[in-house]
């Protein structure tokens, strides 16, 4: 699939992202601009670093779009999304492989114990053998 050009008229539009970005959230959260990429043909996601309390590498999106042939900039959506430097939460692990993980631990500590209770057993009869000989 070939890259998707980067739209003149979306490109110049970075001040109509920070206005909107003015709607959710405070002026100081907002930091400098952190560039913009063409996601298809005349759709395009500007990036401004976040300084969002809790958010240490973050960033502020505005995804715009134009109509062909049309002028006007549109905003399709806009919000926080982890940059590089984000800290993010470990990969999520489905339930069922979870639930495999702690029943595998259980089996084994069970599997211990009753080797365990054998040996026991072996010795106890082991012992009882030399006592009556």
């Amino acid at each position: 699939m070939p890259k998707p050009k980067t739209d003149a008229v979306l490109l110049e539009a970075v001040e109509l992202a920070r206005e909107q970005l003015l709607d959710i959230t405070d002026e100081q959260q907002i930091g400098g601009y952190a560039g913009a990429a063409a996601e298809e043909d005349r759709l395009l996601t500007h990036r401004f670093t976040a300084h969002k309390p809790g958010y240490r590498g973050w960033e502020w999106y505005v995804t715009v779009a134009r109509a062909p042939r049309s002028k006007k900039v549109t905003v399709c959506e806009l919000g926080l999304l982890p940059g590089e430097q984000a800290l993010l939460a470990p990969a999520w692990v489905p339930w069922a492989e979870r639930l495999k993980k702690s029943e595998q631990a259980e089996q084994a500590e069970a599997d211990s114990a009753e080797a365990d209770s054998q040996d026991a057993d072996a010795a106890e009869a082991g012992h009882q053998e030399t006592d009556a000989g």
